[in-house]
């Protein structure tokens, strides 16, 4: 049972991005040959290279120490299809809009990781942008599906204190009580620094140069080749291929979808700097462009400043003159931040929480040996935008790697209980559910030993 249920939670945490990637090469590989079908529940079907593209993610995931056979991944997917099928039939609905914007979110995941659209098209072998896009609609659709069936099975389930402490000492029993990492909670105090109106001045009036020169016949390319801060200007002379759907900032996309090719534009501000830009193309939906980045230079003088202020910030702290709350509220320019004491949020759970061990290498090393209570020194930072600062740090709160504790893990030791309880309910919902449901098992499959009786044998 352990087994199975170590099996689960790694299904539970497969990445949409690592699903709909397989799904990519999937697709190219079945316009080679077709694939081979392992179980139909319903009207869903399971594929044979489901069963192989998921196995392998499980033991990636875990890092060897689970390994699982195709019986029992087999099972797991069965799972997924059978909720999928039963929310058609309960009449679940998912809204274009909600479908719309898991699509848009994938797209965009996978444009950051390979450049453009058009590279994530070519690696995942669809034919175009609507062709990836028919694809990635097809699948957000059953993977919320599925999660709305689930809520609506479990929407009525809650777990009481008895049942949390009664969970708990089960496990105690067993040995199996789980060990929860070291977190850490931060803040910080972040002075940037902001360029003069004399220095903004003079890189808009050099972009009204350069257009003026362009649209007098100079080379757009070579003028971004020289003078554009554009990291990528060497490799591709600031050209992009531009969709709304696309990861470019709202002001880039906005600007390419003004513009008659041939149009330079006017400069325009984003939060990398100035830009102008000029449109070569259009292509149904897309458009080509180029564009030059200027921004605004800080001198050496000013950054020096910027960290003499927030060594003097920092003194003040620590005399007591004010504390790190009223210090944020006071002196902070960073928006994601200032207006909640400075506290920084976790990217990849939107909690304030960090899981110590899966920290940025750079950024553990400045903060791993903090006490609770203590900040690190003024250093140096610059934003992907080009912005530079000053900034520096607060260990808020710090919990060590330990095993579970019922007093003070009590609210994760409660979202175990309720989740495991779900998990009970949904495993009852769907032994009832297999008995009416049409399921058919491939020949491929058909000794396989499961813990559900899909096979509907008598007996069983």
């Amino acid at each position: 049972m352990q087994h199975r249920k170590t099996i689960s939670k790694y299904i539970k945490v497969l990445t949409f991005a690592f699903f709909l990637g397989f799904l990519g090469l999937q697709t190219s590989a079945q316009k080679v040959k077709i694939d081979g079908v392992a179980v139909v529940i319903g009207k869903n079907i399971v594929l044979e290279s489901d069963i192989a593209k998921f196995k392998q993610e499980v033991e990636l995931r875990s890092e060897g120490k689970v390994t699982i056979t195709d019986c029992e991944m087999l099972e797991e997917l069965m799972q997924q299809k059978l909720l999928a099928h039963h929310a058609i039939v309960d009449s679940v609905t998912v809204s274009d809009a909600e479908v719309s914007t898991r699509v848009d979110r994938s797209i965009q995941y996978f444009t950051q990781q390979y450049g453009n659209v058009e590279k994530v098209i070519k690696a995942y072998g669809f034919n175009d942008l609507d062709d990836l896009k028919k694809e990635l609609t097809t699948v957000q659709t059953e993977n919320i599906l599925i999660e709305k069936e689930q809520q609506k099975i479990t929407e009525k389930i809650d777990v009481t204190p008895e049942e949390v402490r009664l969970y708990f000492n089960g496990l105690k029993e067993k040995g199996e009580l789980p060990q929860f990492p070291a977190e850490i909670e931060l803040a910080q105090i972040v002075i940037k620094a902001i360029p003069t109106k004399e220095e903004t001045d003079r890189v808009i009036a050099k972009l009204n140069a350069l257009k003026k020169e362009i649209e007098e016949g100079s080379n757009f390319r070579m003028k971004a080749i020289i003078n554009s801060d554009d990291p990528g200007v060497t490799s591709n002379g600031g050209e992009y291929t531009v969709t709304k759907e696309s990861s470019f900032i709202k002001e880039f996309k906005e600007m390419a979808f003004t513009l008659d090719v041939g149009q330079v534009s006017k400069p325009f501000k984003s939060e990398f700097g100035y830009h102008i830009m000029q449109l070569h193309a259009i292509k149904g939906n897309t458009r080509v462009a180029s564009h030059i980045l200027m921004q605004p230079k800080v001198p050496d003088e000013k950054m020096n400043e910027i960290k003499e202020k927030a060594e003097n910030i920092i003194k003040e702290i620590r005399a007591g003159d004010l504390t790190f709350a009223e210090a944020v509220k006071k002196y902070s320019n960073d928006d994601e931040t200032k207006n909640n004491g400075g506290l920084i949020i976790n990217p990849s759970t939107g909690e304030s929480k960090f899981d110590l061990t899966r920290m940025d290498p750079a950024f553990y090393a400045r903060v791993s040996d903090l006490k609770k209570g203590e900040m690190t020194e003024p250093f140096y930072d610059e934003e992907r935008s080009g912005d530079k600062m000053f900034k520096f740090i607060l260990m808020k709160d710090r919990t060590d790697t330990h095993v579970a504790d019922l007093v003070e893990d009590y609210v994760k030791v409660q979202q175990l209980a309720l989740q495991k309880k779900k998990e009970e309910t949904i495993t009852k919902w769907s032994k009832e559910k297999i008995k009416d449901t049409y399921i058919n098992i491939g020949p491929t499959h058909s000794n396989c030993t499961f813990e559900k009786n899909w096979k509907k044998e008598v007996n069983k």
